[in-house]
């Protein structure tokens, strides 16, 4: 017999009195269409003041509304014994400060050693029956906060958040230079570049792409910037910095190129100059993290300081402006 998680549940008010059951799950429930389709096909996927029914059924005032889903787990990810920072965790939640160097998720080529392969390793300590889905991911380098979603109907709802611009997300970075004017919006589309696959250039035919920054501190060789993103582009923030000439410190892959059509940037390529040792990859850390949880309605912010090689790279900065 299947196991489910706790059931999301909704008492039907005068104003639903006469609604069809299917669409108060998809109206006050917010039950997508995918996820309907799948959890009627269940024993207890949708009930009725306790009973199963079919969703074409209507409802009257006070009746209780309950959707359940089948609990998972990640067969496919090995589970290791791997250290990370939780920051949150409740049943619907678990948010993690990612360290830099960490894979969010098994590839080809990293089967292990992942963030998934820690989660889905303390899960199975505690005894949780639980699927590793992040609901966004960050580059191995990068650093910062990360969501992953215990069941479909968390995922899905954090996801249309994601979609509708309705969730925060803020970044810190070290970059060469320092931007003016010290606040502004680039506005670049975003594509693979054809001559190197794997690296992104801002191109007129690209895709989409916005980010948000401001200088938080400016020194001699760099600055200290928080961004916003407006979209979400693969290596979005490394690419539109570099693209007005302010690449990461760190950052081999864009350090020094600039991309075609894009203004030159104020480090030589492959030269970190003052700042070998300091750090050893983009000065780049998700900070602060913010949407409206799926089951309360409470607004969520979280925020993580800045890692240890990051904090040494600010004082380096610092130093060489004494």
């Amino acid at each position: 017999m299947s196991a489910y998680y706790k059931p999301i549940t909704y008492t039907v008010t005068e104003k639903e009195d006469g609604w069809l059951l299917k669409t108060v799950l998809q109206r006050k429930l917010g039950v997508s269409r995918k996820l309907l389709s799948r959890i009627k096909l269940t024993e207890r996927g949708v009930m009725l003041n306790g009973e199963r029914v079919y969703i074409s059924v209507p409802v009257k005032a006070g009746d209780l509304v309950a959707i359940s889903l089948e609990q998972e787990v990640s067969d496919d990810i090995l589970p290791q014994p791997i250290p990370f920072d939780i920051v949150f965790e409740d049943d619907a939640l678990l948010i993690v400060n990612k360290a830099p160097g960490v894979i969010v998720h098994p590839t080809h080529g990293h089967y292990t050693d992942t963030l998934a392969n820690g989660v889905v390793y303390y899960w199975r300590e505690k005894g949780e029956k639980v699927r590793f889905r992040p609901v966004h991911r960050l580059d191995q380098e990068t650093s910062g906060l990360v969501a992953i979603a215990k069941n479909a109907y968390i995922h899905q709802h954090i996801s249309e958040q994601l979609i509708a611009g309705k969730v925060t997300k803020k970044y810190t970075a070290f970059v060469y230079g320092c931007p003016r004017p010290d606040e502004g919006v680039i506005d670049g589309p975003i594509d693979r570049d054809p001559q190197e696959p794997h690296r992104r250039i801002v191109t007129p035919a690209g895709y989409p792409a916005v980010t948000f920054y401001k200088v938080s501190e400016c020194y001699a060789l760099g600055a200290m910037v928080d961004l916003r993103l407006g979209t979400g582009r693969t290596h979005q923030i490394r690419v539109h910095m570099t693209s007005i000439g302010h690449p990461l410190i760190g950052d081999k892959m864009y350090t020094g190129t600039g991309g075609r059509g894009q203004l030159p940037v104020v480090q030589p390529p492959g030269d970190s100059g003052p700042f070998d040792g300091v750090i050893q990859r983009q000065a780049l850390h998700a900070s602060e993290l913010g949407f409206r949880h799926p089951l309360t309605g409470e607004e969520l912010l979280f925020r993580v300081p800045l890692p240890e090689d990051m904090e040494n790279l600010r004082r380096k900065l610092q130093d060489l402006d004494s």
